[in-house]
């Protein structure tokens, strides 16, 4: 077992608000529990989850797009469901899902021999027999502490050894955006040949979307500002649309010479009947967020009439972490590091985040 520091430094969410419930700290550094691993966290990426949480954006009470007075937090939230599996948050908690590092100490039932590997965290927590419910899926950073600290612990099975030439801070872009775009992606079952539009795709989960729709053989549209156009089409998207087009539909029609098989959307309300108006008989819609709006007007004909598929893509299934860290591995996917931030400098990253001028991913080193 190696020594580890009485306390260390972790950024603390204290309450529902604005950044300035985002608070330094010195905490008392984790112990690991049977069948835990403490980590020494090399970088760890910011996310949505962790916008949203802070805010209490997720809770019901709440009808204000994201991004919308964001760093204030909303008037209108009820704490009992602010969490994304419309649960209660207990505060403080150190946020952070995309945590990278290595083991620094086991608790009972590991092996040593894990201590000196280098790992990428699983942020999903799935618990044994029915998986697929909030009550039975936590998740790193929200329903217990996660990464935006010195250290952290995670159950062992959840620290997954990983064999990249790639940093620390690079690594840190992949868990969430990837496992979440993995899941987005598969939940539509796309065929090598097809057609998918790409909504915020300049984003984590978008432009990880991107990667994972070619690596399948499909033809990918993007939907982003025109300033990112160049790096979308380097990582393999075949046209860019401009988001502030003021004819999405058709836009995605003259692009792909006609409707398209799949769309793949984080943006939600602006969008939302302009994807499904371009989808073909049979087509397949998938949405892993909305930061656009939560609200959107449905022609349920279109439903209806063109035998679409709906589907939401939150909880990930078992394995999911694993592949992703396999297409690390093996080269197959492109890290995309916006930025890096201290620390002690998260109200700056937090900041830089949900002004969205960035592609790619935002990253936090302790």
């Amino acid at each position: 077992m190696s020594a580890l520091p009485p306390t260390m430094k972790a950024m603390l969410l204290t309450g529902h608000g604005g950044l300035d419930k985002l608070v330094l700290s010195d905490v008392d550094t984790p112990r690991a529990d049977k069948g835990e691993v403490v980590i020494k966290v090399g970088a760890c990426g910011l996310n949505n989850t962790d916008i949203n949480t802070r805010t209490a954006w997720y809770s019901k009470a709440n009808d204000v797009a994201l991004g919308d007075g964001a760093e204030d937090g909303f008037d209108a939230t009820n704490d009992t469901d602010s969490t994304w599996g419309a649960g209660a948050i207990e505060f403080p908690l150190v946020q952070g899902a995309d945590a990278v590092g290595k083991i620094v100490a086991v608790g009972e039932g590991v092996p040593e021999t894990r201590i000196g590997e280098r790992v990428m965290i699983d942020p999903w927590l799935l618990g044994h027999g029915d998986w697929l419910t909030p009550e039975n899926s936590g998740y790193f950073g929200s329903e217990l502490n996660g990464g935006f600290a010195e250290y952290t612990k995670i159950r062992s099975a959840n620290a997954i050894p990983v064999n990249s030439a790639l940093s620390d801070a690079e690594l840190a872009t992949f868990a969430c955006a990837y496992t979440t775009a993995e899941n987005l992606v598969q939940r539509t079952a796309p065929r090598p040949g097809e057609s998918v539009v790409i909504t915020g795709a300049s984003g984590g989960v978008g432009s990880a979307a991107i990667q994972l729709c070619r690596l399948r053989g499909c033809r990918v549209i993007a939907v982003a500002s025109a300033s990112k156009a160049d790096r979308l089409l380097g990582l393999g998207a075949a046209h860019v649309i401009d988001r502030d087009t003021g004819d999405l539909e058709g836009a995605i029609r003259a692009a792909a010479n006609g409707p398209v098989d799949i769309a793949l959307d984080v943006v939600g309300a602006t969008v939302f009947m302009p994807l499904i108006n371009a989808l073909r008989q049979g087509g397949r819609y998938s949405t892993s967020g909305c930061i656009s709006g939560q609200f959107a007007r449905f022609d349920l004909r279109q439903l209806v009439y063109k035998d679409l598929q709906l589907t939401g893509a939150t909880i990930c299934p078992p394995g999911t972490m694993h592949r992703v860290v396999g297409m690390i591995e093996s080269g197959a996917l492109k890290p995309l590091l916006a930025a890096t931030y201290s620390l002690a400098d998260m109200h700056r990253a937090q900041q830089a985040f949900i002004a969205k001028a960035h592609t790619g991913n935002i990253v936090v080193i302790p």
